[in-house]
């Protein structure tokens, strides 16, 4: 995972109206290719054996995914000899809640190129049959399957190598297509928003063999400038990608730490609502939160406070962790959104952000800006009750529109709109 890389990356936050989308609301791209909350949304964990109740309580926030590391050098501990059996495990507890798992197949291995990331063609040959053995024995099983996690970083030792990594994703891409041709295979996982990397990667022809183009988009900003970045993105898969072919964008990793300079864990669950609500606006196939659980309690470790719940494990007592407003947050989204699919931006100020959301003909809305401090507005809606619920769902209330819209208090915490009775 990103780890102190993406901790660096989100030590400041910028909190001013400066930091909005670079689009007005009638040129925003709005994408509704998305697939229905909750369906695009998915957290990373740091496990293969989870607690008792941990997956179900992972479940009841509403995360459809996971993101999990397949490490090479735990499963070949003997050259060509494989063993799987630590991820039956973990694919067995998955099934239960009906979870679906993105396995990163990643990182170097002692028995191969000292200890380096593949750089030798031996090297390379045995990552590509190791990853095609991993992708044969769980075929069939909708697993998304990820080349490496953040090659353009000190992940890729010992020096990041575009050309380098491009070797290895295609020999191994190559080797699961023939192994598994069916499966699904993304990449390349690329921290931040490293555009000559990424040119480099889908140059290289690995578009003819991945079913989708992952980024991490950790910023020092607001989630919704990301937008601009997704336009660039799209705007190179365009350029590259085979005749015919769809490849839509996944986000795999991207997060905000609740130690970090200027957010709070209150601030920490509205970003989080408000960079799923972005992507799925974008249409982003896939949305991964980075973290599942903060990594320790040091108060002053970024990385220690990515998650959504707290790492104490309790045994005898519902939940078993205790959540933080961030599982909150996520919980009441999908709750809230369930079933519902993006339709569009409504126009409002040029800083407010009132996402349409739709499901067999009913209408619900997300609502928030980016200004700062409380912003007075009014929202377009026709005359009815409506029900208005926080970000994190501990507030709901009724209130009764007429012909001149619904008077709202904007902050930069989403709120939830849905009609009670016209």
């Amino acid at each position: 995972m990103a780890q102190l890389l993406a901790s660096l990356c989100v030590g400041v936050l910028l909190f001013s109206s400066c930091a909005s989308s670079a689009y007005t609301p009638g040129a925003w791209p709005s994408d509704t290719s998305a697939s229905a909350i909750p369906e695009a949304v998915g957290v990373n964990i740091h496990f293969t054996n989870p607690d008792p109740g941990e997956v179900k309580m992972l479940a009841a926030a509403g995360f459809r995914w996971v993101r999990m590391d397949f490490v090479w050098k735990q499963t070949e501990v003997e050259r060509g000899k494989y063993d799987f059996s630590t991820y039956d495990h973990l694919l067995k507890s998955l099934d239960e809640h009906h979870i679906r798992p993105l396995f990163i197949l990643d990182y170097s291995n002692t028995l191969y190129d000292n200890d380096r990331a593949p750089y030798t063609a031996a090297g390379r040959r045995a990552f590509a049959n190791w990853a095609a053995a991993a992708v044969q024995r769980y075929r069939g099983r909708g697993i998304l399957w990820e080349i490496y996690n953040e090659p353009n970083t000190g992940f890729w030792t010992p020096q990041p190598k575009a050309s380098d990594y491009i070797k290895l994703a295609l020999e191994a891409s190559k080797a699961i297509h023939q192994a598994a041709p069916g499966e699904q295979i993304i990449g390349p996982a690329l921290w931040g928003m490293d555009f000559a990397f990424l040119e480099a990667c889908l140059q290289s022809g690995l578009l003819n063999y991945w079913s989708a183009v992952s980024v991490h988009p950790y910023r020092k900003t607001y989630p919704e400038t990301v937008v601009a970045d997704y336009v660039r993105v799209r705007a190179l898969i365009a350029k590259y990608v085979p005749a015919g072919k769809r490849v839509p964008i996944i986000s795999s990793e991207w997060g905000y730490s609740s130690a970090s300079v200027s957010i709070g864990e209150g601030t920490q669950a509205a970003l989080l609502a408000r960079q799923l609500l972005i992507n799925q606006s974008q249409g982003i196939a896939l949305s991964i939160w980075y973290d599942w659980q903060n990594d320790g309690e040091n108060p002053r470790e970024i990385e220690h406070h990515f998650g959504t719940v707290r790492p104490k494990y309790h045994a005898a007592r519902d939940p078993i962790y205790d959540p933080k407003p961030a599982y909150h947050a996520v919980q009441t989204l999908t709750r809230m959104l369930h079933g519902y699919k993006f339709g569009e931006r409504v126009p409002a100020g040029l800083d407010d952000y009132l996402l349409k959301f739709h499901s067999n003909g009913d209408v619900r809305y997300a609502v928030w800006t980016v200004s700062s401090g409380v912003r007075s507005a009014t929202i377009p809606l026709g005359p009815g009750i409506y029900r208005i619920v926080s970000h994190t769902g501990e507030v709901a209330v009724l209130k009764t529109v007429n012909d001149s819209g619904l008077l709202l208090n904007l902050t930069n915490a989403p709120q939830y709109i849905a009609l009670e009775k016209r």
